[in-house]
């Protein structure tokens, strides 16, 4: 056997033990690169990022690239697991630790303040302050509510009374935003950028966002984390007796599913309109918006479990008019029902299985404190 098969069996043995058989920094499963620097193994797509490190930093493909004795045997002595004890040592319990289909700029921050700024090894916390002191202010380009232009804005953001705050001068604040129920999502492909954030929070018994972008990734993401700090920091105010693992998915979310569909209205003789929406798994709501950069819902649904009468289906009733797409879910809830079309039938079977993930799932103590407001407010406004 030649020193290269050789080599190339062992690095597989390795990748197929615990720790190392997933992705070391996004946790992607079968990962088939390596950084020889590091002694870590990673997917292809955290590959790229690992090149963007210092010229220090080696990655090398574990199928296909040769490998010296040397090499291999820094990685029998290192792997993910004793990577992991040393670079994520001292990370903060609000920090986001992005996952594999999170946004590339999440991930290659993530890369960059695990292994070379080191953020979180123990010795360097003074570099965690810009996000985690309680109080971030700074520049980001906003998108305007009605022409759609991106301006630079004045953001403040304080953990002392829980707000956000943005200001088109700089004496007073344009608006002041609770972080009560403020969300922040990464959403380059929607605000085409690839550093787009969007910021969704509630006034006045409304769903509003706020969208926003940096040019600086690190900025970005600083601004995200200082975000989740805020709002780590009211929670455990909020939730006293709940401990950080309890928390920290209330932080902020990911939203389950996002796409145009047409609706119609609750007699279900209206004409169909084309609408975004926008699936909030934690908050079990279904929310409508006229375009998905728009600032303000139209409306939105409380989901409830099965067990109260809510259900969804493929089936489409018959009588629907106006309509151009034709691959209908209509779900069921215990005032009404609501007819939905998707423009293709892969569209279709993802909005199901997103609506039934919520309708699985029992109810929390705080979702039936929202259940009789949001079943007043179903989709209370314009169709």
């Amino acid at each position: 056997m030649s020193i290269q098969d050789r080599n190339k069996k062992i690095l597989m043995d390795l990748v197929q033990l615990p720790g190392n058989n997933t992705c070391a920094d996004c946790g992607a499963p079968d990962p088939d690169w390596a950084s020889c620097s590091l002694g870590v193994f990673v997917c292809l797509d955290c590959s790229g990022f690992h090149r963007s490190l210092t010229s220090m930093n080696r990655v090398k493909s574990i199928r296909l690239d040769f490998w010296d004795d040397e090499m291999v045997k820094f990685m029998k002595t290192n792997g993910n697991e004793a990577a992991k004890i040393f670079y994520e040592r001292d990370v903060p319990p609000f920090y986001y630790r992005p996952q594999q289909k999170d946004s590339a700029v999440l991930r290659d921050q993530w890369i960059k303040a695990k292994y070379e700024r080191q953020e979180f090894t123990g010795d360097n916390r003074h570099r965690q302050e810009i996000y985690s002191s309680g109080f971030y202010e700074g520049r980001l380009w906003k998108k305007a509510k009605d022409n759609g232009q991106f301006l630079k804005r004045k953001f403040t953001l304080s953990d002392s009374d829980f707000t956000l705050k943005y200001y088109t001068k700089d004496d007073l604040p344009r608006a002041i935003i609770s972080i009560k129920s403020l969300n922040a999502t990464f959403q380059p492909e929607k605000i085409g950028h690839q550093n787009g954030l969007q910021i969704m929070f509630q006034d006045a018994q409304r769903s509003q966002n706020l969208f926003v972008y940096h040019d600086s990734g690190q900025e970005i993401v600083n601004w995200f984390n200082a975000i989740r700090a805020a709002r780590f920091a009211y929670l455990k105010t909020a939730f006293p007796m709940a401990n950080d693992s309890e928390l920290s998915p209330r932080i902020t979310r990911n939203y389950l599913k996002e796409g145009y569909m047409e609706k119609t209205g609750p007699m279900q003789r209206e004409t169909f309109r084309k609408r975004w929406f926008i699936l909030d798994g934690q908050e079990r709501k279904l929310l409508y918006f006229k375009t998905k950069l728009d600032a303000v819902e139209l409306g939105a649904v409380f989901i409830g479990p099965e067990t109260l009468g809510y259900s969804a289906a493929k089936i489409a009733p018959r009588g629907t008019r106006g309509n151009r797409w034709k691959f209908g879910v209509t779900m069921e809830t215990p005032d009404r029902q609501f007819v939905f079309m998707c423009e293709r039938e892969r569209e279709q079977g993802e909005w199901l299985e997103a609506l039934k993930v919520i309708i699985s799932k029992p109810m929390l103590p705080q979702d039936y404190a929202r259940t009789s407001f949001q079943r007043r407010c179903s989709f209370h406004t314009r169709q």
